[in-house]
């Protein structure tokens, strides 16, 4: 990836299932150090994206390029939060262990330079989500937004080059998903990762983020916080009346004749 090379890059892409197509004609570059909301209601084609980019799904028409290269499975240069799953109470990898494959490869018994270094990253990265306690613990002792933390540190231990997060913040607190959202974008702002964040807890991080991608029903737009969550746009794309508000210091957006009953936020103003 050069120094000019966009970190994401999507020309004329399209996503189809049969005959529902999830968007088209998407056209989009997420820079170096950018930190980018995926917003929309579901089934809008947010985790799809994320899938594209990971090489796991093929689009319909269109290029997708990603940390310098066509998307493909395996590249050691992307971080990933996936959506949380919780784990059962018989698994037994410890939480260190689960880190640690973020940087092996999830190879068993391929050191990362030096043992030494590579213990210290993984305790950093557990460290820096509240998760230090849990490095020796089985994951399916831990609750499900303690794994979820976890999860996160193995994300972030790597230093990717891309950081693709897909509900990064289910089963957390409030106060861990503000921390998780503040060291997400830490992570774009000092290591120059991109940033695609996909969320629908999206009152933590609107604060954070550079812009946002919004799609519905194969309609989408692009754009700053304020260019996309307003009245207009979204009315505009839900085809119908959406109110965005600020109700006691907060954004509130809520559609009418149930255009948004399954989707309402509320974020920080």
């Amino acid at each position: 990836m050069t120094a000019t090379e966009p970190a994401v890059g999507l020309r004329g892409a399209a996503l189809s299932y049969g005959p529902r197509t999830l968007w088209d004609g998407l056209d989009l570059d997420v820079a170096p150090g950018e930190f980018l909301a995926v917003l929309g209601p579901n089934g809008s084609g947010k985790t799809s994206l994320l899938r594209v980019l990971l090489g796991m799904q093929e689009l319909t028409a269109g290029s997708v390029r990603i940390a310098g290269e066509p998307a493909r499975r395996g590249n050691d240069r992307i971080g990933y939060i996936p959506q949380q799953r919780t784990l059962e109470g018989t698994v037994t990898v410890r939480g260190s262990d689960l880190v640690g494959f973020g940087l092996d490869g999830h190879r068993w018994g391929v050191g990362w330079r030096g043992r030494r270094e590579r213990k210290q990253r993984v305790d950093r990265a557990l460290r820096a989500v509240d998760a230090a306690e849990y490095a020796r613990m089985p994951l399916g002792l831990l609750s499900g937004g303690e794994q979820q933390r976890v999860r996160v540190a193995q994300a972030l231990v790597g230093d990717p080059a891309v950081l693709l997060c897909d509900e990064p913040l289910l089963s957390l607190d409030l106060a861990h998903q503000r921390k998780v959202s503040s060291l997400i974008a830490r992570q774009a702002e000092e290591a120059g990762a991109a940033v695609l964040f996909v969320t629908h807890e999206i009152n933590p991080v609107l604060p954070l983020v550079d812009r946002v991608l919004y799609l519905v029903d194969g309609r989408f737009r692009i754009g700053t916080p304020d260019e996309v969550m307003n009245s207009a746009t979204l009315s505009e794309l839900f085809r119908t009346d959406v109110e965005v508000a600020r109700v006691g210091g907060r954004l509130v957006v809520a559609g009418t004749d149930g255009a948004e009953s399954h989707h309402v936020h509320e974020v920080d103003a």
